[in-house]
């Protein structure tokens, strides 16, 4: 049976999938010309990322699709009830890349705390002529312990980021509509372990109480943030959006950061994704990175290796 891998998949990954039988191809196929290939290649698994979309069309015109795998939490580039309703098997990787987002978050705040995203573009250019002037200029950071974390979301990642939280020595309040209560497991290097029990509390509770937001939400049709709910924030707030563009008001987060209501913000996501506005790649009060949250070596081989085992798990 062949696998294509069409967005990549972790050497463990492939590695596992042929063991187990499979022929794995790596090759990047365009989407246009996907299923031309899948047809003529007689491809039993098709694996994506967030670059290939597997829609009603490209189902219908492959039979020989029998798995649709997704490296990653998000389905959104997958139709999946339709293909579920075709027979097909529809397959992701919830758990994999949770810890790896949680830790690009706090890369995030604990850079956005120091002004960090701002000193080390100046400091290249300025540190020899203006020391002095960067040193007063970035003198007021702050720290997170202590701070409160509103975590928006309480799924697997928003969970994961409540740990670090924990584990920074910050305070956790959460929001999420479908979970009343969470128990969190920290687990330390000798074997402690120490349990918390997060009961959730109101968005609106959650947005007046927090210094430190993060989203961990799945693609809606309105906003989860935006101008009604900047109003309810502390002022000096910081935010991070590392779930899915869309979920931000843009407009209204430069806004509040123009205002002085937001410190500052993370994106790792955005609206108009790969393009995003000029506005944020200009703003000073915005740290940001390319949707890279899931990307590390660890998450990718944690990714590899549960798809394969899924993999092996329906077709041997």
């Amino acid at each position: 049976m062949k696998v294509l891998a069409n967005d990549g998949i972790s050497q463990t990954g492939k590695e596992a999938l042929e063991k187990g039988g499979f022929e794995v191809i790596t090759t990047t196929v365009a989407q246009e010309q996907l299923a031309n290939y899948i047809n003529e290649k007689q491809i039993d698994v098709i694996l994506v990322r967030s670059a290939t979309t597997v829609r009603k069309d490209l189902i219908d015109a492959c039979p020989s699709i029998k798995i649709i795998g997704r490296g990653g939490v998000g389905m959104d580039n997958i139709d999946v009830d339709y293909a579920k309703s075709k027979g097909l098997h529809v397959i992701n990787t919830p758990a994999s890349s949770s810890h790896s987002v949680a830790e690009l978050v706090f890369g995030h705040f604990y850079g956005l705390a120091r002004f960090l995203h701002n000193s080390n573009r100046e400091m290249p250019l300025e540190g020899d002529v203006s020391f002095g002037k960067l040193k007063k200029a970035y003198a007021k950071g702050v720290e997170l312990k202590g701070k409160t974390l509103g975590v928006l979301g309480f799924g697997r990642i928003g969970q994961a980021t409540a740990k670090v939280a924990l584990g920074a020595g910050m305070k956790v309040i959460a929001f999420d509509p479908f979970i009343e209560n969470a128990n969190l497991e920290l687990d330390f290097f000798d074997g402690q372990k120490v349990n918390f029990n997060i009961k959730t509390i109101s968005k609106e509770e959650v947005l007046k109480q927090a210094d430190f937001i993060t989203l961990h939400v799945p693609a809606q049709k309105e906003y989860v943030i935006g101008a009604p709910e900047f109003e309810m924030m502390k002022k000096g707030v910081f935010i991070a959006n590392a779930a899915r563009g869309g979920v931000v008001d843009e407009v209204a987060l430069v806004a509040a950061i123009e205002s002085g209501k937001v410190a500052g913000a993370a994106l790792d996501v955005f609206e108009n994704e790969p393009k995003p506005e000029m506005q944020l790649l200009m703003n000073s009060g915005l740290s940001l990175t390319p949707h890279t949250g899931a990307a590390t070596n660890e998450a990718q081989d944690r990714i590899g290796t549960e798809l394969a085992e899924q993999i092996i798990s329906i077709l041997k």
